[in-house]
């Protein structure tokens, strides 16, 4: 548990425009995240759009990102499901890769189970793959409360943290003010990782680390360096990076225009999501230009 923290950011999944995977591309992205100081790397999360891949898929990225890492920092395996069953199947499918943990978010199709069975879905998913668990918490209708969280978290030994989504920082810091010692809480309020590793951020995995590794990393050494001024200055420029990002709805297209600006193979996002505009494309290379970035 302790070698998951700092900066993990989530890889993005190059498709040619095909829709088929670059397999090699994604080794090369994650040799390139670890590269800038990247404690670790999120593979098949929202980011690497995880709902679009078949367990197959998702099995052979997290392979590739296993074996590109090559044992210097930890891979995650997310799981983007709607049933307790398929969640547990791509669960068992990867064990064997070694990923130090699934990242894995509630059933998210229309109808929300109750905090009960919401408690047995995490327990199924710990108790069928044998792997420690980190909650995605994102899906805006089946979104888990910070005491909901814990209970599982109580209950499930095996669940090991949260990842909390979302830009609600008074939810992020009830979580962190109640969170049992030992388990693990990671922002993915892009735009507010400064706040987040004050409030007691045990590390974050988030699309704006990916776009902006290196800087990433600047943010969280400053903070733990109690650099508070240099620690402001990177959330300036990191957040009008995150206000290009995000005008539409095709974050994982804008993470990967980002990543192609600085040399990594980041490919096309899958149908149907659109690649950035024109306008997306401007605001980010100023953006990065900011945050000097060599493009």
């Amino acid at each position: 548990m302790t070698e998951l923290s700092g900066v993990i950011p989530p890889s993005t999944t190059p498709f040619d425009e095909n829709g088929e995977i670059l397999f090699a591309d994604a080794a090369a992205q994650v040799d390139w995240l670890i590269s800038q100081g990247a404690r670790g790397v999120a593979v098949g999360g929202s980011t690497g759009e995880g709902h679009t891949l078949t367990a197959e898929e998702g099995r052979d990225l997290v392979a590739a990102g296993v074996e590109a890492a090559a044992g210097r920092a930890p891979i995650i395996a997310g799981i983007i499901c709607d049933s307790t069953r398929e969640a547990a199947r791509r669960g068992k499918m990867v064990a064997e890769l070694g990923p130090a943990a699934l990242q894995v978010t509630p059933v998210h199709y229309l109808f929300r189970p109750t905090d009960d069975a919401m408690v047995e879905h995490f327990r199924t998913m710990a108790g069928e793959t044998g792997q420690k668990i980190i909650i995605y918490n994102v899906v805006p209708w089946t979104y888990l409360s910070p005491e909901l969280l814990i209970r599982i978290m109580d209950e499930v030994p095996e669940v090991i943290g949260v990842k909390q989504s979302a830009g609600d920082l008074k939810m992020f810091a009830d979580l962190m003010a109640d969170v049992q010692p030992g388990k693990l809480i990671f922002s993915a309020v892009d735009a507010l990782m400064y706040p987040s590793y004050t409030l007691g951020a045990h590390g974050s995995i988030a699309a704006i680390l990916t776009a902006a590794p290196g800087p990433s990393v600047a943010l969280w050494d400053a903070v733990k360096d109690g650099d508070h001024e240099a620690a402001h200055e990177l959330h300036l420029k990191l957040l009008r990076l995150w206000n290009a990002l995000m005008p539409h709805d095709n974050l994982p297209a804008a993470t990967k225009f980002a990543q192609s600006l600085q040399g990594v193979p980041s490919g096309w996002p899958r149908q149907p999501m659109p690649p950035a505009d024109g306008d997306q494309q401007r605001n980010i290379r100023a953006a990065l230009k900011g945050l000097g970035v060599e493009i």
